[in-house]
């Protein structure tokens, strides 16, 4: 493997030969990238099960400490597309240390928070940290390993984008009952510390290049839309929609600093994200395919756990278990597409594996309140095999067309259409689960009366509505049907959405080994 040709760890220039792939220097690359993406990815999920206990600690209802979430996410939102520019401004090695230890010192800060106010700056200062790290992560391991081993790459670095967040609700709840939730925190520390030793000695900067003039109004504006998105995507159900002021104000926030934002785009010479970046098909592609990816995982991972726990009483213990086999799975797939993408088209693995993730839906459409652990089980597993198999293609796919130097740039776009895919998935399929329940209920409730022949048998003799204690009984039991057929419907509603996005995988232009060097 040491005699395959690479890029080198240091490229002066973006002409300068290429070294010789060290495979000793690349596993060290490798371990710290894996290392930083997984801190990052771990603080996406593993507050919330921490999130009860920060309210007792401070004092305050559950619902105003869901900012703690909401305030660190719409950093980490903000604060993903300028990472190209700083990358070339202070170079990719500076800003990748700096960011992981300004993360860890971020974390140590919210571990110490004693006050709800504290917590949610602390947590400000840890998603605009914690930004930069998933997009600068993916740019390093492109140009660490060698273009025909790009899907390799891909397929690792995916490995730590989807254990973070599969191993943060059982890694959080662990810490919390064995010390408290201020340990969710500090787990970062000795990861972080580690994964900074390792960027400090082993990554350097890739293709050099002059930063741009900072479009300080383009980023004002985008920030502003990307920032009211997130409070209507985050806090819209709580805040009941459009019936509250705030989240009409964040709306109307959001609408006017994107349009502002396109003006400023097209105007100036010199723009905070340039357009002609989403004029390579293959790129924009990879864009659409990589919103539906998020929708769909990230929504599905939102539906289960309310489903198993609230609605099916399973254990939390076994929620949490019965949600790892998705990541197995997508792993298992990863590690596969790895050994085999040389020889298979990548548009035939992205495509088979969107039609088994369909299939894995359709299963779920067919659950019941009857179901048990083993079809969850086999459900989740079926769907993570399918999206691994799109996943590390994808991302390999999305890049190869455009040069070098753009890398870290086109990678903040990317992952900040990845993470909003991800909100609006979230939000948008609680939503529907909690309409259709209340749509289903009162469909459910006016077919029952006193006089309906079912009601009247010996076995459902508890549910007899002519009693106090029958119509509560059966007024439970109607919304149990009813917020299972809301479940089935959201399932029904992403399996349609791969569908529809499983053709444009066909867009993809020839696989990205054999592509030739932009």
């Amino acid at each position: 493997m040491a005699d395959l040709p690479a890029p080198a760890l240091h490229l002066p220039d973006a002409g300068a030969p290429r070294a010789h792939w060290q495979g000793g220097s690349v596993a060290m690359v490798t371990a710290g990238v894996m290392l930083a993406t997984l801190i990052q990815g771990l603080d996406m999920t593993i507050s919330n099960v921490a999130l009860p206990y920060m309210a007792g600690t401070f004092a305050v209802s559950y619902d105003k400490a869901t900012w703690v979430l909401t305030s660190y996410i719409i950093a980490a939102a903000i604060m993903t597309p300028p990472t190209g520019w700083l990358a070339a401004k202070f170079g990719r090695h500076r800003l990748f240390l700096a960011a992981i230890l300004g993360f860890i010192g971020a974390s140590v800060l919210c571990g110490l928070c004693q006050s709800l106010p504290e917590a949610i700056g602390a947590r400000v200062v840890q998603g605009i940290m914690g930004a930069a790290l998933t997009p600068l992560s993916q740019a390093t391991l492109l140009d660490t390993y060698p273009r025909e081993r790009h899907p390799q790459a891909m397929a690792i670095w995916g490995m730590g984008i989807m254990l973070g967040p599969i191993l943060g609700p059982t890694l959080g709840g662990w810490l919390t009952d064995q010390w408290s939730w201020r340990w969710v925190y500090y787990i970062n520390v000795p990861v972080g510390g580690m994964a900074a030793l390792l960027v400090a000695a082993y990554v350097r900067d890739g293709v050099k290049r002059a930063a741009p003039r900072f479009d300080g109004v383009g980023f004002l504006c985008l920030s502003l839309a990307i920032a009211g998105l997130q409070i209507v995507l985050d806090r819209g159900e709580t805040d009941d929609w459009f019936s509250s002021p705030v989240i009409v104000t964040a709306e109307l926030a959001s609408g006017l600093g994107f349009y502002l934002f396109l003006v400023q785009s097209f105007l100036v010479k010199a723009p905070f994200v340039r357009p002609d970046l989403f004029a390579d098909k293959q790129f924009g592609v990879g864009l659409v395919l990589n919103a539906v990816v998020a929708v769909v995982l990230m929504g599905s991972m939102a539906l289960f756990p309310p489903l198993l726990q609230g609605l099916l009483n399973f254990p939390v213990t076994t929620v949490g278990l019965l949600l790892a086999p998705r990541g197995i799975g997508t792993m298992a797939a990863m590690m596969l597409v790895g050994q085999i993408a040389g020889r298979v088209p990548g548009r035939v693995l992205m495509l088979g594996g969107m039609l088994l993730a369909a299939l894995a839906m359709a299963e779920m459409s067919g659950f019941s309140l009857r179901i048990g652990p083993w079809e969850v089980f086999v459900c989740g597993l079926l769907q993570g095999f399918g999206l691994g198999f799109v996943f590390p293609v994808l991302v390999s796919a999305s890049f190869s067309t455009l040069p070098e130097a753009r890398r870290v740039e086109a990678a903040g776009i990317y992952n900040l259409v990845r993470n909003m895919g991800a909100s609006i998935g979230i939000s948008i399929m609680t939503a529907l689960v909690d309409r259709n329940t209340q749509i289903n209920h009162a469909i459910l409730g006016g077919m029952l009366t006193p006089f309906t022949r079912q009601l009247s048998q010996p076995a459902l003799a508890l549910y007899a509505p002519n009693t106090a204690r029958g119509l509560a009984l059966l007024n439970e039991e109607v919304t149990r049907q009813a917020a299972m057929i809301g479940y089935i419907d959201d399932f029904r509603l992403m399996m349609g959405l791969t569908l529809l996005a499983a053709p444009l995988t066909l867009l993809i232009q020839g696989t990205p080994q054999t592509r030739e060097q932009p």
